[in-house]
């Protein structure tokens, strides 16, 4: 089984979404969230980050919308849960290295231990953070994962527009500037 699930991330990415940790499924396949249970691409979808909802083994076709893919740590496991404090801290140099290389504009962490991890605080709640990370502004959404039943697909899809009606809107016509209206 390959261990590394391979980021899917160029630079200056709108937003980067952040896993935790790829899933069995996920690193046997190669793919991010290939797992039928985990509605990361449907979320993203209804949310509105893509105009139709990509199938995992096309993951590579995030990078169109502006928006790329990486974990907090590499080991691929059944539950998020069975990492270990210290995997956290070790992932930590790595994981700044590779935000400072790409610039993303934005880090959506997906559920709460890598942001906690690797910022050191206590407790976070859901959404913007106050901190940033490496330059980029910092959100915390709920983890999409099959196995999190605290969320409803809708109530998902709230979560990560929110992300999404953060993001400037350019008006192509005008040469990057905002479009206001």
């Amino acid at each position: 089984m390959n261990n590394q699930l391979p980021d899917i991330i160029s630079k200056n990415l709108k937003v980067v979404f952040c896993g935790i940790n790829p899933g069995l499924t996920s690193a046997m396949q190669g793919h991010h969230f290939s797992n039928r249970s985990n509605r990361f691409w449907r979320v993203l979808h209804q949310a509105g980050f893509t105009p139709y909802e990509i199938e995992p083994r096309f993951d590579m076709a995030i990078l169109t919308y502006g928006y790329g893919l990486t974990t907090a740590v590499s080991r691929p496991t059944v539950r998020a849960d069975e990492l270990s404090k210290e995997e956290f801290h070790a992932s930590i140099e790595s994981f700044k290295q590779k935000i400072e290389k790409y610039k993303p504009a934005r880090l959506a962490f997906l559920g709460k231990p890598a942001w906690l991890a690797f910022s050191g605080l206590k407790t976070v709640e859901w959404g913007l953070q106050q901190e940033k990370f490496c330059g980029a502004v910092v959100w915390v959404l709920p983890n999409p994962s099959g196995l999190n039943r605290s969320f409803a697909l809708q109530s998902l899809v709230v979560h990560y527009q929110e992300l999404l009606n953060s993001i400037p809107v350019l008006n192509q016509h005008n040469h990057g500037t905002l479009n206001i209206s």
